[in-house]
């Protein structure tokens, strides 16, 4: 007799899993078919090529024989982008597992603009951590003071610093 396996989910969905189709039919109007691009950019392109440049669109030509892949740029940047235009398509042809493009086009943009044309292609610099007050770290130490494992202690006494500083807030 077989037992009925019963889901651990109960019902919920994973939100990658509800927001792929979307995801994917808002790259292919752009005309990026494998997402990898958009999602990996730095990874294929590298830090710094990902840090003054992005994909933008890759566009087919009616005769079929490769695309183009536009990149978005400062027009400080885009010499220096241009002279790594081969760099780039071999890249990302790697990134596809055959020549998908042929050409790679340069746009320049003003470092502000609309919507789709501002520069900041760099995640903002974060900043740093402000330590809790005295009086919030002795009270976190007291909450987690009977835990005997060290790494789980210090663990739980930065999670009862982080909810009495929110608190405080």
């Amino acid at each position: 007799m077989k037992q009925r396996r019963h889901s651990t989910t109960r019902g919920f969905a994973q939100a990658s899993g509800l927001l792929q189709s979307r995801i994917r039919s808002a790259s292919e109007a752009r005309g990026f078919a494998v997402t990898r691009l958009l999602t990996h950019w730095a990874e294929i392109v590298g830090a710094d090529t990902a840090r003054i440049a992005r994909p933008v669109k890759i566009g087919y030509g009616r005769d079929g024989l490769g695309a183009t892949l536009t990149l978005l740029t400062t027009g400080a940047h885009a010499p220096m982008l241009s002279m790594q235009a081969e760099s780039i398509r071999e890249r990302v042809n790697a990134c596809y597992g055959y020549r998908a493009i042929s050409k790679v086009r340069i746009t320049q943009t003003a470092p502000t603009g609309f919507a789709e044309g501002q520069a900041e292609f760099a995640p903002a610099p974060q900043a740093a951590p402000v330590a809790p007050d005295p009086e919030v770290r002795a009270r976190a130490a007291r909450t987690a003071e009977g835990v005997g494992d060290t790494e789980l202690r210090l663990a739980l006494e930065a999670l009862a610093a982080n909810v009495l500083s929110k608190r405080r807030n």
